[in-house]
């Protein structure tokens, strides 16, 4: 795939954004920040302020290379260009959810008033419908999808394991959605449960649906 400007500005303002942001966290957060919530949007770890001003843009930066330089590794690299549009969108879904996660948690740290834990599964659940949306649309490839030993080694039963996963992220991240606002002991066993079906219901049927076509006549 060719870079461009075009092609890739969304990203780039992104990361350049995200610096931007680091700089200004970086000038005014106090010696000590919240640097993790747990599951209920309760603080329950602390680090010194100037590192967590630059974590996140370092991460946000080291991601979008990682995103560039995938496809020129790849054995299947020459299949990245039958799904480049969902490449991208994976690409700057990811990148963007980060940068307001980092938005987020560094506006908290700055005395605003940000309810940590309603935003950031709503930020996460956008993450997973979006993906979900455009999982169908990848093509077989070493690094990016639902990679089983039987997705790999047939081209149906990769497209029908990312259909079905497309099903199963988008209504998982509408289930992320949803968390915050249930008993906190349901909430966690939902996401949980949630995770699992996720991912181990998409490699169970990744199998199922290998049998399947191993067992068609010829």
């Amino acid at each position: 795939m060719k870079f461009t400007l075009k092609k890739e500005f969304p990203s780039l303002f992104l990361v350049a954004t995200a610096w931007v942001a680091g700089w200004y966290f970086y000038s005014h957060f106090p010696e000590k920040v919240v640097s993790h919530w747990n599951f209920y949007g309760e603080p329950d770890a602390w680090g010194k302020g100037t590192t967590n001003a630059v974590a996140i843009p370092s991460l946000i930066t080291g991601i979008y290379l990682l995103f560039l330089a995938l496809p020129l590794f790849d054995p299947k690299k020459e299949r990245y260009e039958e799904f480049k549009k969902a490449y991208g969108i994976f690409k700057t879904a990811i990148i963007l959810v980060l940068f307001l996660v980092f938005l987020a948690s560094g506006l908290f740290n700055l005395g605003y008033h940000i309810p940590i834990q309603y935003v950031v599964p709503a930020i996460i659940g956008l993450l997973m419908v979006i993906l979900g949306n455009y999982m169908g649309k990848l093509k077989p490839n070493w690094f990016m999808g639902i990679r089983t030993p039987w997705t790999l080694s047939n081209e149906n039963v990769w497209n029908k394991t990312h259909r079905m996963g497309g099903y199963a992220f988008i209504l998982f991240g509408l289930l992320i959605f949803l968390t915050p606002f249930l008993p906190k002991f349901l909430g966690l066993a939902a996401f949980s449960l949630g995770i699992l079906v996720a991912v181990f219901g998409t490699i169970g049927y990744s199998y199922w649906v290998y049998r399947q076509e191993k067992t068609k006549p010829n």
